[in-house]
């Protein structure tokens, strides 16, 4: 049989494949309701005759603009079946960028998660916005009546080629305004491909869905591959229910982001705080003994600490987790190794919007994981003269929509996409120094990479978020955002103290700091620091939706803390 040519031919494979088989696991108010892979072909059909009588054709750019939840994936496989273009928006951007995005893909129609979301684009000329799931005439109600003559719809997932444009996804904009990548029917289907036959996943594996499905490495690792290899799909109501979810879904494969990974870890850290003297001390005994199993060393007690201690971790999880798969940014090592020391492996991986997703990822049996791993089968990869990193092969975008110096500025004539990371080879796996235009240049001509040493001082269980910066100064300085409540606890400190003005955080922090120091050479050494009083947030415009921060703005918000360092 010829390869499906198209995602809409994908799940029509998958669904006759799989039938009774359960695709998703809806969330209701206290169990998980099964979707099987007939009934999700069924209301895909109904999804694509709401979208048709709405006016939606092949061709068509459609905006979801919603939180997650089983009627954005249905919505996504009705577009895929109708050649319509999806152009997905994290429900976290305020309504400007918003509006941004809908105008420069030129959508016909916006899918609205909520009247919250409505609000934001309901303001355009020339452009419909629905709510998608409330109400009688949202997309949801609209599928509940509609009906499609079958063989024309069949008909047309035929007609959809696997050149054809499926989805424009914009990137985060970390530096100036967000670029709409382009990505063909072809290259998603080839990562799910590639990733089935690099790592062992199959049809008896549950992922859960909790990562924005507007990001790339969600839509297309954790929606579209397991659709094609015949696994289920948990849907987490929220990320307030998501302990919970994870009791009750049990997911053997999870896609998490490594700032989810850390906020989990400094969760449990702060438990055992919490707990009796003799349980602390179990612990302290189950992580070290853990981290010596983990790392190949002479561990005796393990078997003891991880029934006792690693069992109780790993149930928080769900307690079938064969491996999480982390992108999206840097995986600290610190973090690695603490799940590791517990049973739980992580495989960090690589890629970006503009490669649809990770195609570099690390392998349970050769996990190295202060790498991202080695390029998919397929995949060429290299470093250039500069140390960036280069990417080549099927996965790669044809473009940023309507933007052809961009374009040209990011695929050379060779097809090489230029990622913007720094990068060197340990063997045949990759691993990321930097971002190009992160990198610092000291005063004294010294370049030195912010992100290894940030990632150190987030290794602190007290620094919540550390900005590292140092251009045209005789040295590098920080802006540490600290772990309020832990720091504030082990002072004896009351709420409303500021921690930046408390000369007992000062030196709390500093001896943090230089313990990371002694770590560095020393011209990457932090030398001044500043605490900040608030977190880094979606909302305030730190961090992107992915929770990686936005150094640009974090320099422009606080240009007088940075200029007092300088001094």
């Amino acid at each position: 049989m010829e390869p499906a040519k198209s995602l809409g031919d994908m799940l029509r494979r998958s669904c006759a494949k799989w039938g009774d088989k359960p695709a998703m696991l809806v969330p209701g108010k206290e169990t998980f309701t099964p979707v099987s892979y007939a009934e999700l072909y069924k209301v895909t059909e109904r999804f694509a005759a709401a979208l048709k009588e709405l006016g939606v054709k092949k061709g068509d750019r459609l905006v979801i603009l919603s939180e997650n939840c089983p009627e954005w994936a249905f919505t996504d496989w009705a577009c895929q079946t109708m050649g319509v273009i999806v152009v997905p928006i994290y429900p976290t951007l305020p309504a400007d960028q918003a509006q941004y995005i809908v105008t420069d893909c030129g959508a016909k129609l916006v899918m609205a998660g909520s009247g919250e979301q409505l609000l934001k684009t309901s303001c355009l000329e020339g452009v419909e916005t629905i709510l998608l799931r409330e109400g009688e005439s949202s997309l949801l109600g609209r599928s509940e009546k509609a009906k499609l003559e079958k063989d024309a719809w069949e008909k047309g997932i035929d007609a959809v080629d696997e050149n054809d444009v499926a989805t424009i996804i914009y990137t985060s904009g970390t530096t100036g305004l967000p670029k709409g990548a382009m990505l063909a029917h072809r290259s998603l289907l080839w990562i799910g491909n590639a990733v089935l036959a690099a790592l062992p996943i199959n049809q008896d594996d549950t992922f859960l869905c909790f990562l924005p499905m507007s990001h790339v490495f969600e839509r297309v690792d954790g929606q579209i591959l397991p659709i094609s290899l015949g696994a289920t799909i948990g849907y987490a109501k929220s990320l307030m229910s998501l302990a919970s979810d994870m009791g009750k879904v049990k997911p053997t494969v999870m896609l998490c982001v490594p700032r989810f990974l850390e906020a989990t870890r400094d969760k449990i850290l702060d438990g055992v705080a919490k707990q009796s003297p003799l349980s602390q001390k179990m612990f302290k005994l189950a992580l070290a003994q853990g981290t010596k199993k983990f790392k190949g060393e002479f561990a005796p007690l393990y078997p003891l600490t991880n029934k006792i201690v690693g069992t109780k971790i790993r149930a928080r999880l769900g307690g079938r987790l064969r491996f999480i798969a982390s992108g999206g940014a840097a995986l600290p090592s610190f973090v690695a190794e603490f799940y590791g020391a517990f049973d739980m492996m992580i495989l960090q991986g690589f890629g970006l919007t503009e490669t649809a997703s990770g195609v570099v990822v690390n392998h349970p049996e050769r996990n190295k994981y202060w790498t991202v791993g080695e390029p998919l089968p397929g995949i060429e990869a290299k470093i250039a003269d500069d140390g960036e990193i280069l990417l080549r092969g099927p996965a790669v975008m044809i473009g940023y929509y309507n933007l052809p110096e961009e374009t040209k500025a990011a695929l050379d004539p060779d097809g090489w996409f230029h990622t913007g990371d720094i990068g060197e080879w340990e063997g045949k796996s990759l691993k990321i120094t930097d971002r190009k235009k992160d990198l610092l240049v000291l005063g004294n001509g010294k370049n030195v990479a912010p992100q290894p040493i940030e990632n150190k001082l987030r290794g602190s269980n007290f620094i919540q978020e550390a900005v590292v910066l140092g251009d045209g100064m005789d040295h590098c300085v920080a802006l540490i955002v600290p772990h309020f409540d832990l720091v504030r606890n082990a002072l004896k400190l009351g709420p409303d103290v500021a921690l930046s003005s408390s000369p007992e955080a000062k030196a709390f922090i500093k001896k943090e700091i230089d313990a990371v120091n002694k770590t560095l050479a020393n011209f990457e050494m932090v030398k001044k620091f500043v605490i900040l009083d608030r977190m880094f947030t979606i909302e305030s415009g730190e961090m992107t939706p992915t929770l990686k921060v936005k150094r640009k703005v974090v320099k422009e918000k606080y240009g007088a803390e940075i200029a007092s360092l300088s001094q």
